[in-house]
């Protein structure tokens, strides 16, 4: 009965909630496919707001938060992005709703008074290339996980993918600041008819163990 006791305070302190319901699991993950094509209907501006909203909240090193989002909706910003695409994403990219270029700043520690006040993390780093670019690939690339996750929360489809010049991609969208690309995300209402069958995925013990 204590034990009982102890475990419901302790829930309550903790504010446990218990595990989310079948439907969202099914809309984050076990449902939710990577579209290569969307319904020719906008994306509010809000939906995309919100989405980056809730993926401001993954956790970063020192919550450095490098993650920056360009979102590409325009023709014109559609015909700066065309010729760093690679042959095989043209097509799906010129006809998405949105394409959100998703990078990382390499200059994150300037903010890092305003995200990490209680001690100068920003000397940590400071003059330790290195250091900077492993937290900002590792944290960056971490915060556009959320960020797809969060796309799928707010009832967005998604789909990620490489196949482009990062080069090319930075030097349209980034010249001048401290911003590199990490990869894009069609976004919009995917196209459920145009889906390929889903690809297998590998099983618990292939990819986890207990030590």
């Amino acid at each position: 009965m204590n034990q009982i006791l102890k475990t419901a305070d302790f829930e309550s302190a903790h504010r446990f909630r218990g595990p989310i319901d079948a439907q969202a699991l099914d809309s984050l993950f076990r449902e939710a496919r990577t579209h290569n094509a969307f319904l020719a209907e906008p994306v509010p501006h809000h939906l995309l707001e919100e989405a980056v909203e809730l993926a401001k909240m993954a956790p970063t090193a020192a919550n450095t938060s490098p993650l920056r989002v360009v979102f590409v909706e325009t023709p014109e910003a559609k015909a700066r992005l065309e010729p760093a695409l690679a042959e095989g994403n043209r097509e799906k990219t010129m006809a998405a709703p949105v394409t959100a270029i998703v990078g990382y700043d390499m200059a994150f520690y300037d903010k890092l008074p305003k995200l990490f006040p209680h001690t100068d993390a920003r000397a940590w780093f400071v003059g330790n290339d290195a250091f900077i670019e492993a937290t900002a690939t590792q944290s960056g690339t971490l915060q556009a996980a959320y960020f797809i996750l969060a796309l799928r929360a707010v009832g967005l489809d998604a789909g990620p993918m490489g196949g482009f010049d990062r080069a090319a991609v930075d030097a349209e969208f980034f010249a001048g600041t401290t911003v590199r690309s990490n990869f894009l995300i069609n976004i919009g209402y995917g196209d459920e008819e145009k889906l390929f069958p889903r690809n297998p995925r590998l099983d618990f013990d292939e990819i986890a163990q207990f030590a």
